[in-house]
């Protein structure tokens, strides 16, 4: 089997194989090529020493005590790491010792799943048979028939694989989104018998494999399989308490229903507004007896802000989504005056509109509704009107663009955020476009 690497990464292994030692391309980037995505990245791994990597590729950086080695060739990076086997894992999280090999096979064998263990290269020459020295597929657990299958199994015994790094349960849940695999029944339970290891893990490894699921096309997918598993109930037990909570929406569903609905209706271009569409209800189970959910908006800017510092996100995102949250019960009727639309453009803040309406479209098809139900195109048309009237701008493309800048500036400096000075900021973009 060839594998269409680019030439970064051909040159790359050409040096190694030219200096005596085996090279291969490794992990996901051979599992999405298989599958036709394209890969995010292209790492390499090898029997050849993190010393003698950077000998190798002068200005070459070692990254970390795990032998990864990044080496930059014109504008890319990738990583090289020594073939290595894993030992003593005491906290669920890290190996704790690392001895450095020479096999392929064992380095494979250490890792999570069978479609993430496979390697395409070859050994050095002389090293191994004649035929050895071709590059070709390295598949020792049936990676590539489980990538056919699209399934994700676990190298070996699951449970051991979530022992050593319980983050590996969240990794396939999202996988199972991003990819659109389904999980193989005895790796599902193992994570369901596991799930409260993932207790262990830092906040920071959680937030990156959520980033991740959320841009997937249907984050549904890895949201409900968190739920059913359990994991949930250990890294967003405030989510979890949404399931069995009636809703008056959907017949038949329930609040984490309409929250899953929600997140695959929200755009996955606005990561913001997806965020705040997981998070838009997150105060309901605690005012279920408020009339009913009276006050959840308020509430959950609370509760989502709480939840998203435990989880170390940027301070500007946690504050948008906690924003967002606390604005997605607006209301509207055509009876409004244009004054009653410019306080409400004050109150949500210009560079929130946009984000604000994704999340309450997504909120209304995750109701059973038509993503502008409610008025909203009405009362959007109407936004446009007046803060296109505010710096004479053309509604449209033009003005989103505009906004889009503000917010950027209004992140950067928070101080800018007044409407005066929103204005003239404004109104300077506008002089430059002409």
């Amino acid at each position: 089997m060839r594998i269409a690497v680019p030439a970064t990464v051909q040159s790359l292994l050409e040096r190694l194989w030219s200096n005596g030692h085996a090279a291969y391309v490794v992990g996901g980037s051979i599992r999405d090529t298989l599958i036709g995505r394209e890969p995010a990245d292209w790492d390499l791994a090898t029997d050849a020493r993190p010393d003698g990597l950077q000998e190798l590729f002068p200005g070459a950086i070692y990254e970390n005590q795990f032998g990864t080695v990044a080496v930059r060739v014109g504008e890319a990076i990738h990583q090289i790491t020594t073939f290595r086997t894993d030992h003593d894992y005491a906290d669920f999280r890290r190996p704790h010792h690392v001895e450095f090999g020479d096999s392929v096979e064992l380095d494979l064998a250490r890792r999570d799943f069978t479609a993430n263990a496979l390697a395409w290269g070859a050994e050095a020459p002389g090293k191994a048979a004649a035929e050895a020295s071709q590059p070709g597929l390295v598949d020792p657990f049936g990676g590539a028939r489980d990538i056919e299958a699209r399934l994700l199994r676990a190298v070996g015994d699951p449970a051991t694989r979530f022992e050593e790094d319980a983050l590996r349960m969240i990794r396939a849940v999202r996988l199972a989104a991003t990819l659109g695999f389904e999980i193989e029944p005895e790796t599902l339970a193992a994570i369901g018998e596991r799930a409260s290891l993932a207790q262990h893990l830092s906040a920071e490894r959680i937030a990156a494999e959520l980033e991740k699921l959320l841009s997937a096309p249907n984050p549904s997918i890895g949201l409900r399989l968190m739920e059913e598993t359990g994991l949930l109930a250990v890294v967003m037990p405030e989510l979890a308490a949404q399931r069995g909570i009636a809703q008056n929406k959907i017949e038949g569903e329930d609040l984490w229903d309409h929250t899953v609905r929600t997140v695959d209706a929200a755009p996955a271009s606005r990561p913001v507004a997806r965020l705040a569409a997981l998070l838009h209800d997150i105060g309901k189970p605690m005012t279920l007896d408020e009339g009913p959910f009276r006050g959840h908006d308020v509430l959950g800017e609370d509760l989502a802000t709480a939840l998203l510092e435990r989880l170390r996100t940027p301070r500007d995102v946690t504050a948008r989504v906690a924003h967002l949250v606390r604005h997605h019960m607006f209301t509207y009727d055509s009876g409004m005056t244009d004054a009653a639309i410019r306080r409400f453009i004050r109150r949500v803040g210009p560079g929130a509109i946009d984000d604000l309406f994704a999340l309450r479209e997504a909120d209304n098809v995750g109701s059973g509704q038509p993503a502008e139900a409610n008025g909203l195109a009405e009362l959007r048309a109407r936004i446009d009107e007046q803060l296109a009237a505010d710096v004479a701008l053309p509604a449209g493309p033009r003005l989103g663009r505009i906004l889009d800048a503000l917010l950027e500036k209004v992140v950067a400096d928070p101080r800018l955020n007044d409407r005066p000075t929103l204005l003239l900021l404004a109104e300077g973009m506008l002089a430059e476009d002409d």
